[in-house]
């Protein structure tokens, strides 16, 4: 089949294997910074990553770990004008108090985990930026769709890849710019309609269960490349599933991986074998 006429791509584990040392340890450095005695561990985050959206993150682990059991100290409790996220509707405490704590918390996040970008400890994920250059050559058009925050999505961008890089995507598509994050598929539908493209005409690259649910309820193929914490998992719909995108001296590898799909193909020719 012909290429596509646009690579959607998500972020987090898809451009990137930042997930695991790089918003983690960022939220923990901002639970610290605001005194609170929580930690999430590799493992522990690792079943967060179901649930789309850093402050989503934090309403579950409110819901589910904390308030059912502790009381937030009285220094961090006080008044807000934004609305209880969903999740905790229901939960006890100061409602107004718990959405600002999550707000604040959050946002101390980002400027960890930006911190972290500038440092260069996060780089792109095998045959990323070679994926993107042959797109490109190939007259492709780029976008994002993520559930991250814009702030960190395009603090990414700008440290992980060429200067000027984020010229190179249409349509950035970030956070709260839908009503519903993944896995609905509403992040994947604006992109299009901003394209003013067909789900036909686009492929998207992903990571993660929660993603390819979103791209297909939006009717886009997709590529799934896994990490060290959505390998093994199932991913029913995939075109493809690939260990990552490969560069020459590391081959990718197709799960399940027959010997014929080992090796490194330049992006055109890899995206042209998924559909």
């Amino acid at each position: 089949m012909p290429l596509p006429q646009a690579l959607i791509f998500d972020v987090d584990g898809t451009l990137a294997d930042n997930e695991r040392h790089g918003h983690r340890v960022a939220f923990n450095q901002a639970f610290a910074a605001a005194g609170l005695n929580w930690h999430w561990s590799e493992s522990f985050y690792g079943s967060l990553l179901k649930i789309g959206g850093g402050k989503e993150r934090i309403a579950y682990y409110l819901d589910h770990h904390v308030l059912p059991h502790h009381v937030l100290p009285h220094h961090i409790l006080h008044s807000a004008e934004s609305p209880l996220p969903p999740v905790l509707a229901d939960a006890g405490g100061d409602r107004r108090a718990i959405a600002d704590l999550i707000a604040q918390l959050h946002q101390s996040k980002q400027q960890f985990y930006q911190h972290r970008l500038a440092l260069g400890d996060i780089p792109l994920r095998p045959g990323v930026l070679r994926l993107l250059q042959a797109a490109r050559a190939a007259g492709l058009r780029l976008a994002i769709a993520t559930t991250s925050a814009l702030p960190s999505a395009l603090a990414l961008v700008e440290q992980a890849l060429p200067p000027g890089a984020v010229a190179w995507f249409e349509v950035i598509a970030a956070g709260d710019v839908v009503p519903q994050k993944k896995p609905a598929p509403d992040i994947y539908r604006y992109v299009l309609d901003k394209l003013e493209l067909g789900a036909a005409d686009c492929l998207v690259i992903e990571d993660s269960p929660v993603g390819l649910q979103a791209a297909l309820a939006a009717g886009l193929a997709t590529i799934v490349t896994v990490n060290g914490y959505t390998e093994g998992a199932a991913f029913n719909g995939a075109k493809l599933v690939l260990s990552d995108l490969g560069e020459p001296e590391r081959p990718f590898r197709r799960s399940p991986a027959p010997s014929r799909y080992r090796g490194s193909t330049p992006g055109s020719t890899l995206i042209c074998s998924a559909l």
